[in-house]
């Protein structure tokens, strides 16, 4: 019974098919085009494209995100590359700068060396020690006398000198008050020297001047008065000694 019912369904269908395509169109429609909508292609990929848009921006927000993180990775290892290779110049600077002032402090030692061994000259030990020749008063003078207040004047060279003193000391003693007088203090060596003593009680010192026997005296500033005399260098001099007087009020006969 059920299939005898599906099988009149079926040709009805059948049927009304047939009637529906061969019934012509109503007046009223002139263009059956346009009751039919074709599908909207053009729609649909317009549709499709802001979300394809949508997925390529996060695509290209991505690729930018991840060149700029590239590029940023880059910039943070050119930076350290920069800074090392300053480094490394300021390093090589340093050194040189360093290996200038090495080689400074090595001219500097060898020119001092070269200046002490200039100043050290090699001296005959046979040779005398250097001595000094008055020549006012002259050495062939008998004792010479000086009225205290007056101004002295002494001159001497030198002889037998083979290594010349920077500075020379000059004074006179006096043995009976243990009192000097200092008449040249760490002066210039000169060839020749010249001295005016002004034995004025104000100008000659602490002590006053006596009327006694008093010694000049000549050495090298750099050395003690009582040092060895060298070869060659000059010695303490002590072998000029003077007079010195104070006048005596006049005193008449009576």
């Amino acid at each position: 019974m059920r299939l005898l019912n599906l099988d009149r369904l079926v040709l009805a269908l059948f049927l009304f098919a047939s009637v529906s395509s061969a019934w012509p169109w109503p007046p009223s429609i002139q263009n059956p085009e346009g009751l039919i909508h074709p599908r909207q292609e053009s729609n649909t990929n317009s549709d499709n494209s802001p979300a394809e848009t949508g997925r390529a921006q996060p695509t290209r927000t991505g690729n930018a995100a991840k060149t700029a993180a590239e590029t940023a990775e880059a910039s943070g290892t050119a930076a350290p590359s920069s800074n090392a290779a300053a480094n490394t110049r300021s390093g090589t600077t340093k050194a040189s700068n360093t290996r200038s002032g090495t080689t400074n402090a090595a001219k500097t030692g060898a020119e001092k060396t070269k200046a002490t061994a200039t100043k050290t000259t090699s001296v005959d030990a046979r040779l005398p020690p250097g001595g000094v020749n008055m020549i006012t008063p002259s050495a062939l003078a008998l004792t010479s006398y000086y009225k205290v207040s007056d101004y002295v004047t002494f001159a001497w060279n030198y002889t037998s000198l083979s290594v010349t003193p920077s500075r020379v000391n000059a004074f006179v003693s006096c043995a009976s008050n243990s009192a000097t007088y200092t008449i040249l203090n760490n002066a210039t060596f000169e060839p020749t020297a010249k001295v005016i003593w002004d034995t004025k009680p104000e100008a000659s010192g602490t002590a006053p001047l006596l009327t006694e026997t008093y010694t000049l005296i000549v050495y090298d500033a750099s050395k003690d008065l009582t040092a060895i005399p060298q070869a060659g260098h000059l010695g303490p001099y002590k072998q000029f000694a003077f007079g010195m007087y104070t006048p005596q009020p006049y005193t008449g006969l009576s």
